[in-house]
């Protein structure tokens, strides 16, 4: 496949997966456990979930090493495994897709806060990003996606992490964000303009938002990253907020409602979309439904 960033480039609008975690509790994972450990006892599944994907149409498929770093992965004693876990993610995801797809090397937020707000300091961070991305990288992860973040300090430490590996690897950084009455900003008060500017000035290639919203929420989000960004734009919204139900978690969106959405994030300058929690297969083959007819519509 030629290089993402050329074809971002170009003008073209990629699609991304859905939601792994989603497909993997539909699988027997169990809640408040850790993903990772089914790279370790089930690494098929991997392959499964990213084969559906691939087949519903997505360009970008995502490795299963969101909580992947050994200071996120100490949580649940296992970042022995860090390598193993993130070797696996990456050969799982290539398996699956081969040169069909974009493996795009997941990592998530390590769940400890930067000082003064918390106990880790941000070198302790970096290092534990550092290690986590040259595992992805050097197993042929086609870009870096930093993801879910809500502290642009630390989303920052992970961007120049890969960066600092590997200077040319495409790196996708996306945040996630609370609404309040002066707008959306992040966990720790940061703008969607300013989050721009400090991703893109950390070398980030590509930036935007995922989790924490349904769509409506996101058009939103994505109207103001369009408009500051200044580099291609991802957005990747939740099926709605979740409600519990008799079998644990429901998102309300149907794919045809969710891709609805995704369209009107075309129109906006969006230049690829995808979905977090909540999304499946079914989501993402509506949303490849209407990629193909807003290009269609275009030429």
């Amino acid at each position: 496949m030629d290089n993402i960033l050329r074809r971002l480039g170009r003008g073209d609008i990629i699609v991304g997966d859905g939601a792994f975690g989603t497909m993997l509790m539909r699988r027997g994972l169990r809640q408040g456990s850790s993903p990772e450990t089914v790279n370790l006892q089930a690494p098929e599944l991997l392959e499964e979930v990213s084969s559906l994907y691939l087949e519903a149409g997505a360009e970008i498929v995502t490795t299963n090493s969101f909580g992947g770093s050994s200071l996120r992965l100490r949580h649940f004693q296992l970042e022995g495994e860090m390598e193993r876990i993130n070797r696996v993610a990456v050969e799982a995801a290539r398996k699956a897709v081969g040169d069909r797809a974009y493996v795009s090397g997941s990592v998530g937020p390590t769940a400890r806060l930067l000082k003064p707000f918390g106990d880790t300091g941000p070198e302790e961070i970096y290092e534990s990003f550092r290690a986590q991305i040259e595992v992805l990288l050097g197993c042929g992860a086609d870009l870096v996606c930093i993801e879910t973040m809500t502290d642009v300090a630390e989303a920052e430490l992970a961007v120049r992490a890969a960066k600092d590996i590997r200077a040319t690897v495409p790196v996708m950084a996306s945040v996630t964000f609370e609404k309040n009455s002066r707008g959306f900003r992040t966990l720790m008060g940061t703008t969607i303009e300013d989050t721009a500017r400090r991703l893109r000035q950390a070398g980030a290639d590509i930036v935007g938002s995922n989790c924490g919203h349904g769509s409506d929420a996101m058009l939103a989000i994505a109207r103001e990253f369009v408009q500051h960004a200044g580099i291609p734009v991802a957005i990747q919204s939740n099926a709605g907020l979740p409600v519990q139900s008799g079998d644990g978690l429901a998102y309300p969106e149907t794919p045809e409602f969710f891709s609805g959405k995704a369209a009107e994030m075309l129109r906006l300058g969006v230049q690829i979309v995808g979905g977090c929690c909540g999304t499946t297969p079914e989501h993402i083959r509506a949303v490849r439904q209407a990629v193909d007819a807003h290009i269609q519509s275009a030429v």
